[in-house]
This record gives structure tokens, C-alpha cells and sequence, in this order.
């Protein structure tokens, strides 16, 4: 680190991964700091610098040796597990600074000497207390995961047996009588049962009926009006309970039943398209059933918004995961026993590539890692007409009012000069009246090309024209109206789009 990158951290102030020591102050207070740190994401201790105020002050050289040897010795003596600490001398306008580093531990939970764990709260550190939080960094470090936890009070007479039955014949094609084994014996060899109770994996995924024993662990799926999740009005409200597969399916019921279909360009008798890709929602929310944090006691939500929908799953990402890493594949089986059961008895690949598919089918998709709510958010966005306080039905009006809707073009070739080929000499910039600026790609510009020599057309038209689906073409709609290019005039039935 040089001075300048150590600077502008300073100058930043103390965070929950940095913090500032004028002076070395007791070695309870820097392990109960390390400890924290090592539970949490890692950080620095910055010593030469006053915590109040960020000033500068700087160490001499007697003290950093000191200070080094006392930290070497709290990291190897004064913590459970020991941890491993890197330190550097940075030099800010002739002060010295001693950065200490502490890396995010692997073998969580971290402790000092007295039996205490500590994990950061913002820039200030506190004690974990609870059970639940406890059980989070067993999980974190590798040593215990949630699903393969007995549930207290179940047993095996708790098991679907018929769901069993056909999980045997499907996976092994035989009867489970043909395994020759005890019956309890054959439940915990397939990591449904454990020390004669249900594991958690097992009783979501076999259980007669596992909201008796976890009745959190459900879906919470609202259809609101509006875009606020405070609002008091909703179109539809489910508890959606069941094992993790009826979860599914169920949800999937629900997001269908209170989305749009539309014709998306296809004949009067086909069935109607979702607005948003079904091969999306899917893979989303199996992501949050599979990969949400069964140590949180909280439901999967589902809430569906005029202009979004979200799918909340319980948790933040585990392990180091970030936003960017998952857009790319990079993939964290926080429920191994559960991810196994569902790779086996629904539509989950585990390959971490769930999200790379759904990216394809929505580009626009938005997540959000909330750690202080400790939630990951899946955001799918809808067109949203703000005329209408309504998701823009862009096939609503094709056979209305409409000579001719399919042949959109017809006459268009005759006595014009080739607007079919819109984006001719764009990159040429010569008597492109169409390339209006920087930042409208081609199908933006065709969309305006279409609308100048048809003003008032409907989306419908505009997907007939373009021969594009119908999520890709309202897209591009609500990109022209964010950026003043077009916009929609009338009613739903009767009015078009028109370019400004």
C-alpha cells in the first residue's frame, strides 16, 4: 500500500473493516477487534491515528517493533483458532503508520481468550449471542450445515412415503424393499434421517407436513397495486406452504397467474407469452429456495409490483460471494443436502450457472445483497406505463381498431426510399436524419424509424415490424421514454407511441 491509496482510506474514516488506534491501547480490546474482523469480512487496524478526528499522528520506530510483537503474540496466543495477521510501514508525510491486516477467517467462529465471540456491527464490534448466529459461522467455515440438522420431534413416521417410493423408483428404479436394509437404516444412508429425527433437508423434501415443524420456512407471495410494499390494497395474497418442490411449483403458479401473457406477435389461437421469461423466474427462484439461509427463521418472498417484481430469499450471499462473482457463475452450495435432493427431484441444474441463464433471458435484471437486512433480493423489472398506473400491455389493441395489424409494413417500400434499412450509414453519420445521438443502439433506432413513418403506432405493430420478442421490445420502449425520445399518447385501446 502507498501513501496515497492509505490516504484516501483515511480520509474515508473508520468503517466496519477499517479502524483507527492512535496508540496501542490493551490487548483485550485489539483481540476482541481481530476476532471481529475474522468473523466478519476481514479488515485493517490502522496505529498512528487518532479515532476521533483521523488525524495523523504517526508512530516511532520503538513502537511499531512493539506493537508488531504484541499482535504477533495475541494472534498465536490470545485467540481460538489462531488466526494470521500481515503487517506493513506506510509513510505519510514523514509519520509512520502501521497497517495491520486481518483477514476474513475459514475457520469460523473465531474467539478470544475468555470464550467470546465477536463479529462487527458497522464500525464498532459486539458479541454474538444467539444460537442461530452461532450456527451461521459453523456454516460459513464449512463445519455444519443447516439442512443436515435433526429437527427436533419428528421422526419417521413423519416421511411422505409415498414421495419416498417414488423418489427410490425415479432416482434407482427399484423398490425400496429390494435395498435388503432396516427401513430407519435406508432413511439415513439417503441423509433423510438423522439420530431418528428427520434431517432439515429431509423433512422439506419428504415430510408429510413440514411447515408443522418449520413453519417459517414458506413462501409469502402478494400481488400488489402499485409500486409500494406498504400499500394496503393487493390483487392477490398467498401463504404458500408445502415441501420445497410444491414450493416451487406453487410459486411458480402464483408469479404466472398475476403476471401478462401476451400475443408477442404469434397467431389468434396460440398461447400467450409471459411478459417476463418463464426460464428467468425459474432459475430465480430456485435460487432462493435452494441457496437461502435455513439458519434465518424467515419466508421466501414473492411480491409483484406494477412496474417489478421481486424475489426475496433470507440471507446475504455466503462466503465472500459478491453481486459481480455470481453474474459470472462463480457459485457457493450453502445447502448441500438440499441442493443434492433437488438436483434429483426438480428442474436445478447446481452448476451455478442458474443465474447466467436468467441473465440471458432478462438482461436487466438487478440483485441486491441487502446485509443489513440480511436478504438477497432478485429484482425483474416490468414496463410501466405512467399514464395508466399499469405494466404496458404492448399487444393490447393489435385486433382493435386495426385494418391490418400483421402486414404493419405493407406499402411501406413503395415511393419511400428503403426505410427497411433504417441504420444505413449510421456509422457514417451522412444523411442519417435517424442517428439522433450517442446512446441509441440499433434496435432503439429502428424503433424510431418505424414510429416516424407510422406515428401512433402500437407496441403490438412495433413487435410485428421488428420481429422481436415482446419482453425485448418493451425494453427498449421504456429505454426511448427514459431518455425523452418518445412517448405514449391516449388510452390504453386507442392511443400509440410517438417520437418527440
Amino acid at each position: 500500500m502507498d501513501s496515497k491509496e492509505l490516504q484516501q482510506i483515511v480520509a474515508c474514516g473508520e468503517t466496519s473493516t477499517v479502524q483507527f488506534k492512535e496508540h496501542f491501547s490493551n490487548q483485550d480490546s485489539i483481540a476482541a477487534e481481530m476476532v471481529a474482523m475474522s468473523n466478519a469480512c476481514g479488515g485493517m487496524i490502522l496505529f498512528g491515528i487518532k479515532d476521533k478526528t483521523g488525524e495523523i499522528t504517526g508512530l516511532r520506530y520503538p513502537e511499531i517493533q512493539q506493537i508488531n510483537s504484541i499482535l504477533a503474540n495475541i494472534a498465536t496466543n490470545l485467540l481460538r483458532p489462531v488466526i494470521y495477521i500481515q503487517t506493513e510501514t506506510v509513510i505519510i508525510d514523514d509519520r509512520a503508520v502501521l497497517v495491520a491486516r486481518v483477514a476474513e477467517g475459514d475457520n469460523k467462529p473465531y474467539k478470544d481468550l475468555h470464550g467470546v465471540i465477536w463479529t462487527k456491527q458497522g464500525a464498532d464490534k459486539r458479541k454474538v449471542m444467539e444460537n442461530s448466529e452461532i450456527i451461521r459461522l459453523f456454516q460459513c467455515s464449512g463445519m455444519l450445515y443447516a439442512d443436515e440438522q435433526p429437527i427436533p420431534f419428528t421422526s419417521e413416521k413423519d416421511v411422505n412415503g409415498s414421495i419416498l417410493d417414488e423418489f427410490i423408483r425415479k432416482e434407482y428404479g427399484r423398490e425400496k424393499e429390494s435395498f435388503g436394509v432396516p427401513y430407519t437404516e435406508l432413511l439415513q444412508n439417503l441423509n433423510i434421517l438423522k439420530e431418528n429425527r428427520m434431517t432439515l433437508a429431509g423433512l422439506l423434501f419428504f415430510g408429510k407436513n413440514p411447515q408443522q415443524f418449520r413453519p417459517t420456512f414458506m413462501i409469502k407471495a402478494v400481488s400488489f397495486f402499485g409500486n409500494n410494499i406498504a400499500g394496503i390494497n393487493y390483487r392477490d395474497s398467498k401463504d404458500i406452504t408445502g415441501t420445497l418442490p410444491e414450493l416451487f411449483d406453487k410459486g411458480m403458479s402464483f408469479l404466472k397467474a398475476n403476471l401478462h401473457s401476451v400475443q408477442a406477435g404469434r397467431g389468434f389461437n396460440s398461447i400467450g407469452q409471459l411478459e417476463i421469461s418463464e426460464i428467468a423466474l425459474e432459475e430465480l427462484l430456485q435460487n432462493a429456495l435452494v441457496h437461502r439461509d435455513y439458519t434465518r427463521n424467515a419466508p421466501v418472498r414473492l411480491l409483484i409490483f406494477d412496474n417489478r417484481v421481486e424475489i426475496i430469499s433470507p440471507g446475504c450471499l455466503p462466503d465472500g460471494l459478491t453481486v459481480e462473482s455470481i453474474k459470472l457463475g462463480t457459485a457457493v452450495v450453502r445447502n448441500p443436502f438440499v441442493a443434492n435432493f433437488c438436483a434429483k427431484m426438480m428442474p436445478y441444474r447446481g452448476l451455478g450457472s442458474g443465474i447466467i441463464r436468467a441473465l440471458r433471458e432478462e438482461p436487466n435484471l438487478e440483485f441486491v445483497n441487502d446485509s443489513e437486512r440480511m436478504q438477497f433480493v432478485s429484482v425483474i423489472n416490468r414496463v410501466y406505463d405512467d399514464k395508466i398506473n399499469d405494466p404496458i400491455n404492448v399487444t393490447e389493441g393489435i385486433n382493435e381498431g386495426i385494418n391490418d395489424p400483421i402486414n404493419v409494413t405493407e406499402g411501406i417500400n413503395e415511393g419511400i426510399n428503403d426505410p427497411i434499412n433504417v441504420t444505413e450509414g449510421i456509422n457514417e453519420g451522412i444523411n442519417d436524419p435517424i442517428n439522433i445521438g450517442e446512446g441509441i443502439n440499433e434496435i432503439e433506432t429502428l424503433i424510431l424509424a418505424f414510429l416516424e413513418k407510422k406515428p401512433g403506432a402500437k407496441g403490438g405493430e412495433i413487435i410485428q415490424f421488428l420481429q422481436k420478442g415482446t419482453s425485448t421490445i418493451e425494453r427498449y420502449l421504456r429505454s426511448l421514454k427514459e431518455k425523452n425520445l418518445i412517448e405514449y399518447r391516449g388510452s390504453r385501446k386507442t392511443g400509440g407511441y410517438f417520437k418527440k
